[in-house]
């Protein structure tokens, strides 16, 4: 099983969305140390409990701050951007780690219709054209497919040229999502955690609709899951509360965030017996490392999947890091020789 990492900068006990931003590094420099392949970092605009609005910043930051884990988005909302834009963001950060760079893409918002207002997103419906323009530039400019005379954009150079580009995966919670990126040949991430739905049916509809692209010759498959690892069964699932807790306060409408265990346990002690609750817990995954692992095999073998990502999660940031190494060596996960 290979295992990446994906981290929301997010925010714990009495920390502020800043400081999350900067534990970031922290847990990035951590899974290089420990042998995991990817680090990706996401999009969130106006959400409280997470820091981190753009990706594209903390990926330049850790560039410097590690020189062998692929980084990536994931993702980047492409429709609140211009595709050219975040082409040329994403060739300059290759630049600057040339065969490092993942550029995951998500059709969603990242935040809510009033927020994407004000960030003048035009909607997930124009995702295809943008994705169509976006790749142009990146093969372009990674001087693998000239863009040809006489299409509308054949004048227009995305900076800085090659003689690379940044590896590409859309960002799938659909069966429909995962047949877009099968066809348009790209890698796929299935964000289990968002769908709060199995894998396989998605990563069945990539690989049975994927075509050989200039991207990649053969599908490729992740899926991205919530784990927590702590030295004993009862002290993962413990740790683990405020995150539950804040999940079922989303799914019931009213967002909130914990920032102590304590609180966190008082509140799903209010939905005890409650199907939300229920659904919450069944999804979990937190325990020790034995049991973390396991549940990531499965989700793996279950789902068809090349890759898992798991989310680093934590009551603080020293836990969020102790649960990567709890994970990493019970999964035999070890950094390369240098």
């Amino acid at each position: 099983m290979k295992l990446s990492v994906l981290d929301l900068s997010p925010v714990t006990g009495d920390a502020t969305q800043a400081q999350a931003v900067r534990e970031t590094i922290d847990v990035a420099r951590a899974a290089e140390r420990l042998g995991y392949h990817r680090f990706w970092v996401a999009e969130h605009h106006n959400i409280a409990a997470l820091g981190s609005p753009n990706p594209e910043i903390l990926i330049a930051a850790l560039t410097q701050q590690t020189s062998r884990i692929r980084l990536g988005s994931g993702g980047v909302m492409l429709v609140n951007y211009s595709p050219l834009k975040v082409a040329e963001t994403f060739m300059e950060l290759e630049a600057l780690a040339p065969g490092r760079i993942d550029l995951g893409l998500g059709r969603a918002l990242g935040a809510d219709a009033r927020t994407g207002g004000a960030l003048r997103s035009v909607g997930s419906d124009a995702f295809p054209q943008y994705f169509q323009l976006l790749s142009a530039w990146l093969l372009d400019a990674g001087g693998k497919v000239p863009i040809p005379d006489g299409h509308p954009i054949h004048d227009i150079k995305a900076s800085p040229s090659g003689p690379s580009h940044p590896d590409v995966f859309v960002l799938c919670t659909s069966e429909e999502s995962a047949a877009f990126a099968g066809h348009m040949g790209v890698g796929m991430v299935f964000a289990e955690f968002i769908a709060r739905a199995e894998a396989a049916p998605a990563v069945a509809a990539y690989r049975r609709t994927f075509q050989p692209s200039a991207f990649r010759s053969e599908p490729w498959a992740g899926t991205a899951v919530i784990g927590y690892a702590a030295e004993t069964a009862e002290a993962g699932w413990r740790g683990d509360a405020p995150r539950r807790a804040g999940t079922v306060s989303m799914l019931s409408g009213r967002r909130r965030r914990f920032t102590d265990v304590e609180g966190a346990e008082a509140f799903l002690a209010e939905w005890m017996g409650t199907p939300l609750l229920a659904d919450v817990e069944a999804r979990t995954i937190a325990g020790d490392a034995a049991h973390v692992v396991d549940r990531l095999q499965a989700k793996a073998s279950s789902s068809g999947a090349d890759e898992v990502f798991v989310m680093a999660t934590g009551p603080s940031l020293p836990e969020r890091i102790r649960s990567l190494e709890l994970i990493a060596a019970q999964a035999g996960v070890s950094a390369p020789a240098t």
